[in-house]
């Protein structure tokens, strides 16, 4: 385990901890920060899912309490590492009493995670959610859950905590101790609480032990079905329909169209496209049924402040998800379609690498084969331009509830982005012939080659 790694390394001893302990303390949720989450939580019950703003803002505040985690830990394991026990501790008082306190946060802060996410079952999953962009593992949300109603670590808690109450006058009088004396008032202000947990713990084992069997059987459930959605997407994917194209007929956007299209579209621009005879048109709803963001060069992205944390080679120019998942890819990869329509957003440049910096940090994700867009751990191709855009400036899409998942076809992207002024359509390609139509017409035809409702 890499605690018991750490074990071995961590050279900190109790007055270095001090800080550490204090700064911890400053960054635990005040009760107003509880309320205020609480109440952005119930909204996000009702609705049934996070909106992209909202899963950001979940994920920080998510990663910042794992960080104080991490470090009150260091500090517990690093005075403990130190042959530090309750059967000890009153020849190392000062000792006790920074790991006592390092671990008082860590069981309140752990139970307030605890209790946001079983009274929100919507946010437990998100919790329980892998996210490479925050370094947060799958399952983080359990492990915390296990741990913090764990049998023997109570055990451990409270044999410390006798100990306080035990020991609880002299430990006080370290309040004169200048260094020591923020930590005494931490644990005063903290004896309260430890006393109510252990009335508590028994029903917070048996909710844990819910939590675990259900958890279980729905992972089964989903990966069965994710597996089967994964199998047939990728083979529907692969597979063309007869009849529809004369056998050996290319793509109709030509080498010469892309290389006319690269110097047409401006980093931001969304792509909406077509393939006249691929299978997955049959399952899929529409016309129009997949979607791509172009991010332009890398000359394009730096003049416009695009910000990523990783070279880009220099052939990119979209980044798109399919079922090898979310990459970054040439034009002769994404382009290799028979219709298209560009979608311009009516955003600043400014705004328009935001959009792009925001999709970018999805890169090297799984493709999402079950359309589940609740879910940010794997993206269809529309979730990532979902993703990328709502929030930003005045763009906010609304998922659309189908098969009893929260998602949003490439048609109701066309119909919300155009119908609410977010994005104007400025070219059309391949649906009357191979035709080329920019401007008020190419608005006009992509109208009447599906269900518009703008």
């Amino acid at each position: 385990m890499l605690w018991e790694k750490e074990k071995k390394t961590l050279k900190l001893n109790a007055s270095e901890c001090i800080p550490v302990v204090l700064s911890a303390s400053k960054a635990m949720p005040t009760l107003q920060s509880i309320q205020d989450i609480l109440e952005r939580l119930d909204s996000v019950e009702q609705r049934g899912y996070f909106l992209p703003d909202e899963d950001e803002r979940l994920r920080e505040v998510y990663s910042q309490y794992l960080a104080v985690r991490s470090s009150l830990f260091e500090c517990i394991y690093a005075i403990s590492g130190q042959h530090l026990s309750v059967k000890n501790a009153t020849t190392r008082l000062p000792d006790f009493i920074v790991a006592y306190a390092a671990a008082c946060l860590l069981v309140r802060s752990a139970s307030f995670i605890v209790k946001m996410a079983t009274k929100h079952p919507v946010s437990r999953e998100k919790l329980d959610e892998p996210e490479p962009r925050y370094n947060l593992e799958a399952k983080n949300f359990t492990r915390i859950y296990r741990s913090l109603t764990s049998p023997r670590k109570w055990w451990a808690f409270y044999d410390a905590a006798r100990f306080f109450q035990i020991h609880r006058d002299e430990i006080l009088g370290y309040a004169k101790n200048e260094s020591l004396k923020p930590i005494v008032d931490l644990l005063i202000q903290e004896e309260a609480y430890v006393l109510s947990r252990r009335q508590n713990f028994l029903k917070q084992r048996l909710s844990y032990r819910i939590h675990s069997f259900l958890r279980r059987n729905h992972l089964g459930y989903k990966k069965m079905m994710f597996g089967l959605f994964k199998t047939s997407g990728s083979i529907i994917a692969s597979l063309k329909q007869p009849f529809v194209k004369p056998s050996g007929m290319g793509k109709r956007v030509t080498t010469k169209v892309r290389e006319r299209l690269e110097r047409f579209l401006q980093p931001g621009d969304v792509l909406v496209t077509r393939h006249d005879d691929a299978l997955s048109n049959l399952f899929l709803p529409g016309f129009w049924p997949h979607a791509a963001c172009y991010i332009g060069s890398n000359e394009q992205r730096k003049k416009i402040g695009v910000r990523c944390d990783f070279k880009i080679e220099e052939t990119v120019r979209f980044i798109e998800a399919k079922k090898d998942g979310v990459k970054l890819r040439p034009a002769e990869d994404t382009l290799q379609v028979d219709a298209l329509v560009v979608l311009r957003p009516k955003l600043s440049e400014e705004l328009r690498a935001a959009a792009i910096s925001s999709g970018l940090k999805h890169t090297g994700k799984h493709y999402d084969f079950v359309f589940d867009f609740s879910k940010s751990d794997r993206l269809a191709c529309t979730e990532l331009i979902y993703r990328s855009y709502h929030g930003v400036s005045s763009i906010k899409f609304e998922l659309e509830s189908r098969a009893g998942r929260y998602c949003l076809s490439a048609e109701d992207l066309i119909n919300q982005s155009v119908g609410k002024g977010w994005f104007d359509p400025i070219l059309i390609y391949g649906v009357e012939g191979n035709n080329w139509i920019e401007g008020e017409n190419s608005r006009t035809l992509l109208k009447q080659s599906f269900a518009a409702t703008f």
